[in-house]
């Protein structure tokens, strides 16, 4: 052989390796550097971002923790420079935030970063300055400093464009650099953050305000309010924090906020079994918001699964799920959990008055009946506007069979039989929503059709949302949807799509952004078309609700000149067929 293959790699490559996976895009910085501020022992974090269209600029963080000596400040930019462990026994027991030793390291590989720090109660004069550009101290010396640290990081990704070419628009970037802050910020009470952009401040919090505080801060005092206190002991873990009650709900898991041991972390293990605590008190395919802390012991914890600390692996996993899913049925057990009747009508539906539950001898939470089905003249003209809304011709061909209907099953789902015998179950929402996807389709390349409010509807978000919405306002345009920035992190809805009705329900804005932030990898069209399907969804005919005999028919007419009859926008069936000769093999006919 007259050569190898293999070959050391050069310390610079080997750095941005490491740099590939702890630093993401601007909003890792951003948590490295928080997460370090509070194992620094932080009473106060300020976060500040500047940027042009192009994207974020500079970031700067500083604390008020115990900052560090002259030659500390040089070692901590050294790969595997860490003050938070001492051999490979230290790692099952971590109990601070960092750990892996390579955070500023990896910043600095890929960036300029510049560190101001005085240690706290030294005596020191004066503090330290260290400039590292990509990977090398490129000045170091004294300078005026409170007690402390500051990180500055500029140029992220200016030797590797390829990284920077793969960044997001600059409110997206935003949108996670503010869920970061968001995270930690409910995890560490015992810190004041706030995080400012282009000198506006965007985010605030009060040092042991309390978990609850920080909530109403963030997200407003109305879910604050809404919102349910758990507390659980065990031998095993600790658990804190708040649910809400069944009727404040989302379409997605995303308003579920997790931390183990301080620390914020994504755990689906762990959202699927506060989902569960719930049982049968939420729809099927919805979502409380909780916000909940978990305390068990370090050695339980492997938080050494994931470069970006994000996901964790837990020991007796199985134990601390059913934990988690009995403390959430308990705090639910004890609170009244009946729907508090609305001033005015938000939704054309039968809202059902939920009971509370009851445990029987086996220990397991039942829901009583949900619904008692009975409807007035308003619920009956409530439908009648919205199909009404759907009519009009849309192929002159029936893709369905000719059918009949008989009656409604649950309020729900419609009975219908066809003229050979078969028996059809017909799901009056779904069928409704590819009804209104249809039209909506239809419509998208003429001028979208929307209808002005006579009073614009005031929304607010948190920072992470706001700075998301700030994005899909062209895409929401699109749509129907006319926003506007009202103020800081709020806006004014002033039309909708005219699909939707008068906008009795305010939360389809406010679900049109939680979903698609739950991917922000979208492209537009992905987007746009995932706004089609949340105005499909809200503007049809609800489940639970009871429609004339008139109204059923018009519905299965409807929905028979649709492209694609059978399923609705989200693939579920529409129809289930039942044909006669099944019908007798039940029945033992056949």
């Amino acid at each position: 052989m007259t050569g190898t293959k293999i070959r050391i790699l050069d310390p610079d490559t080997v750095n941005q390796i490491a740099a590939g996976e702890v630093v993401e895009r601007p909003a890792s910085v951003v948590k490295e550097l928080l997460e370090n501020a509070i194992d620094a022992g932080a009473m106060s974090i300020l976060v500040e971002v500047s940027s042009d269209l192009a994207g974020v600029t500079k970031i700067r963080v500083t604390d008020d923790g115990e900052g560090m000596t002259p030659e500390e400040a040089v070692l901590a930019f050294q790969p595997h420079a860490t003050s938070k462990i001492r051999d490979i026994a230290d790692l099952s027991f971590i109990r601070t935030l960092g750990f892996r030793g390579e955070a500023l390291a990896s910043i600095a590989a890929v960036a300029e970063v510049t560190l101001v720090t005085r240690p706290r109660d030294s005596g020191a004069l004066a503090g330290t300055r260290v400039v590292v550009r990509g990977g090398e101290v490129v000045e170091k010396n004294e300078v005026g400093a409170p007690e402390g640290t500051t990180v500055i990081v500029e140029h992220l990704f200016y030797n590797t464009p390829a990284r920077r070419k793969f960044l997001k628009s600059r409110n997206t970037e935003l949108a996670h650099i503010y869920g970061v802050a968001e995270s930690l910020a409910l995890a560490h009470g015992e810190v004041a953050f706030r995080v400012v952009h282009n000198g506006r401040e965007r985010m605030a919090t009060q040092r042991s305000g309390g978990l609850l505080n920080t909530i109403a801060g963030l997200y407003g005092a109305d879910l604050a309010r809404a919102l349910i206190p758990i507390e659980a002991r065990t031998p095993l873990l600790r658990i804190s924090g708040y649910i809400s009650r069944p009727s404040e709900n989302r379409g997605n898991p995303s308003g579920i906020s997790i931390s183990i041991n301080g620390r914020s972390i994504t755990a689906r293990q762990i959202t699927a079994a506060v989902r569960e605590g719930y049982g049968t008190l939420l729809p099927k395919g919805r979502y409380p918001v909780a916000f909940l802390d978990l305390s068990l012991e370090a050695g339980l914890v492997d938080v050494n699964v994931h470069p970006t600390k994000r996901e964790v692996r837990l020991s007796r996993e199985q134990e601390i799920l059913s934990v988690v899913a009995a403390a959430v049925e308990e705090a639910l057990r004890r609170h009244e959990l009946a729907h508090e009747a609305p001033a005015e009508p938000v939704q054309q539906q039968i809202v059902p008055a939920v009971l509370e539950p009851e445990k029987p001898e086996g220990g397991s939470m039942v829901a009583q009946p949900e619904v008692s089905y009975a409807a007035g003249h308003r619920e009956f003209t409530l439908s009648d506007r919205q199909l009404r809304r759907t009519e009009g011709s849309r192929g002159a061909e029936n893709l369905l069979p000719a059918m009949e209907p008989v009656g409604q099953v649950a309020a729900t789902y419609i009975v219908a039989e066809g003229t050979d015998g078969t028996l059809y179950l017909i799901d009056q929402h779904a069928a409704h929503e590819r009804i209104l996807y249809d039209q909506v389709v239809e419509q998208r390349d003429a001028k979208p059709r929307s209808q002005e409010l006579i009073v614009p509807a005031i929304l607010s978000f948190p920072p992470r949302e706001s700075a998301a919405l700030r994005d899909l306002i062209p895409v929401l345009a699109e749509e129907g949807f006319m926003v506007e920035e009202f103020g800081r992190d709020t806006f004014a809805v002033r039309a909708v799509p005219v699909a939707l009705g008068t906008l009795e329900d305010l939360e389809v804005i406010r679900e049109t952004v939680a979903d698609l932030l739950t991917d922000a990898s979208r492209t537009n069209p992905d987007q746009r078309e995932a706004v089609t399907c949340i105005v499909a969804c809200r503007g049809a005919v609800k489940a639970g609700v009871l429609l004339t005999h008139e109204q059923q028919k018009r519905l299965l007419a409807q929905l028979a000149r649709t492209k694609t009859p059978w399923t609705c926008p989200h693939g579920r069936p529409t129809v289930v067929a039942f044909d006669k000769r099944k019908l007798d093999r039940m029945f033992w006919r056949a």
